[in-house]
């Protein structure tokens, strides 16, 4: 595809990051080399799943494309874990979610309703995925709400590590369990029983140089050591390199490791939706950010009972659940139509930059 090597132009930055990790640099210079770091191995890995979903037919492809498309934000986010960064880490969750549906989409909006009037995409698809993102977000915000009511209330966005009381850390763990079990009953529904609302004829593009098993695995197999490393020394860096930069690391977590874990991904969406394949950058967006609330998120909570302090209860801060609910809301009533053009693209962002200020000031 056109445009999509960019990402391996920022290579060079992964060795700089460990160099300058050894050498005990600045943490702000250590962020952002192991930040742009992450972006070619998230790359890398991405090709490498599109490589073996391509020789595995449509079922394995699937589930490949599924559970290694959000591998950069998973591992990143289980360091955070283990070093207690839990704020960090609900941060990066609802900032994935919100990115893809404003940011990703609306870029995708945008770019591809330049020069055209209007751009269809599968109505029937888009409520799909809205509808499954919908329920998760919903079951996320239950744990906040009953924190609310019955125990000492949000947390703060400069909050640290809080001990939560064991009744709303079960209750978190219940969630976790329903929503993985709602994520495998999704799978079913998208790769099997339906799988042709997801899967429409002439969206894929063929490689001209196709990979090997062999290689596919091994660029597999590299990048994900490599997004390791980078995710290491990120983590590291992130609360003393938020603190010179004079922003909170639950804006570093909602924005920028939000946006690095997926950059490649989201790079490849407004790609396809300029080549007008709305369907294809539609499923990106709201796919990914079904995958994380659906996956990723309860990954972390049962992951979060054997790694770090303690158990991360799913109770988000008030900027963090009003912030997902309106971009949920938002998606549902964008996708209804099945149509879009470059202006609902501009005002996608638009929320997302009053988002982002908001983050930033609190």
């Amino acid at each position: 595809m056109s445009g999509d090597g960019w990402p391996y132009l920022l290579v060079p930055f992964i060795p700089l990051a460990v160099a300058l990790d050894l050498a005990h640099t600045e943490p702000v210079v250590i962020f952002f080399a192991s930040a742009l770091g992450v972006i070619p191995t998230a790359a890398l890995m991405g090709r490498a799943t599109e490589e073996l979903a391509a020789r595995s037919g449509p079922g394995i492809g699937g589930l490949l494309n599924v559970t290694f498309g959000n591998a950069p934000e998973l591992i990143i986010a289980l360091f955070a874990l283990e070093a207690g960064l839990h704020e960090v880490v609900k941060a990066s969750i609802i900032g994935s979610v919100i990115g893809n549906i404003l940011l990703v989409m609306g870029a995708s909006m945008f770019v591809g309703g330049l020069g055209r009037d209007r751009q269809r995409f599968s109505r029937t698809s888009a409520t799909a995925q809205t509808s499954m993102l919908l329920l998760a977000v919903v079951a996320m915000m239950m744990p906040a709400i009953f924190e609310l009511v019955e125990g000492k209330g949000l947390p703060g966005p400069g909050s640290e590590l809080i001990d939560y009381d064991s009744t709303v850390e079960q209750l978190s763990l219940a969630v976790a369990v329903v929503l993985i079990l709602s994520y495998v009953a999704g799978l079913i529904f998208s790769l099997r029983t339906h799988r042709d609302l997801f899967n429409p004829p002439g969206h894929d593009d063929a490689h001209e140089d196709p990979w090997s098993v062999r290689r596919s695995v091994g660029a597999l197999a590299l990048a994900g050591v490599a997004v390791g490393v980078m995710s290491e020394i990120l983590v590291g860096s992130i609360s003393e390199a938020a603190g010179s930069i004079g922003l909170t690391e639950f804006f570093v977590g909602a924005i920028v490791v939000a946006i690095v874990g997926n950059a490649a991904e989201h790079w490849v969406a407004v790609l396809v939706a300029r080549k007008d394949k709305m369907d294809l950058a539609v499923n990106i967006s709201i796919g990914s950010s079904a995958q994380i609330a659906l996956f990723v998120a309860p990954v972390l909570v049962l992951a979060s009972f054997v790694l770090g302090p303690g158990p991360m209860p799913l109770v988000f801060n008030g900027f963090e659940l009003g912030g997902v609910f309106l971009a949920v809301l938002i998606a549902v009533h964008v996708t209804n139509e099945g149509e879009s053009n470059w202006f609902e693209g501009l005002q996608l962002l638009a929320v997302y930059a009053v988002l982002a200020l908001a983050f930033a000031f609190a």
